[in-house]
């Protein structure tokens, strides 16, 4: 794989099942560490970077969402211990979560509202790009809708760098940016999303 990430973009990555998405994303902000080849970010060597450093500026969204017990609330404070009630308010609403339950324990939440909740903490540490791998694929469509508006919003409008693994071609139609199409850990194709999927060269 050889791939230049742009910066104010959104990217999403197809294959089939064991084609290695989600072990290509993982590469990207050293979750797992290359045995060959160089991750570049900023223009320099990734392993160059404390990892901490690395995982708050390229954010990492999991398929499930793990969070700490508590509150809402105290899952926000975990990635910014600093964080005024202001910047709290407003990470819920970036995140399409209700501010009104911002300390309702996390036990009490759905699987949609979970995942918010996660995508808001990632957002805390006020990352430059944000690596999600299925984020949506045990959702029901109400609140995978919400969550891909969300990830619009995050590209369009605070400027951020989004790479998606999803293992739906109508989900990378939906959210319109590039795809990437990968098969036994190659990628083979790689543009615009509309064209990648109705009309690929491969």
């Amino acid at each position: 794989i050889s791939f230049d990430f742009q910066g104010r973009s959104l990217y999403t990555i197809l294959g089939p099942s064991g084609a290695g998405k989600s072990s290509f994303l993982r590469l990207l902000n050293r979750l797992d560490e290359p045995t060959e080849g160089k991750v570049l970010f900023e223009n320099k060597e990734h392993c160059s970077f404390d990892p901490g450093y690395l995982r708050r500026k390229v954010g990492y969204l999991f398929q499930t969402a793990y969070l700490f017990p508590g509150t809402v609330r105290d899952n926000i404070l975990f990635a910014d211990p600093d964080a005024s009630k202001e910047k709290i308010e407003a990470l819920l609403v970036r995140a399409a979560f209700p501010v009104s339950l911002a300390d309702s324990p996390v036990d009490n939440l759905s699987g949609g509202e979970a995942q918010r909740v996660a995508l808001a903490r990632m957002l805390a540490t006020d990352p430059v790009a944000v690596l999600l791998d299925e984020p949506t694929s045990a959702l029901d469509p109400t609140a995978t809708s919400m969550i891909e508006k969300s990830v619009k919003r995050l590209v369009h409008e605070d400027g951020l760098t989004v790479v998606m693994v999803t293992h739906s071609p109508e989900q990378a139609l939906r959210m319109d940016g590039e795809t990437l199409l990968l098969v036994d850990g190659r990628l083979v194709e790689s543009g615009p999303s509309e064209r990648i999927i109705n009309n690929p060269s491969t």
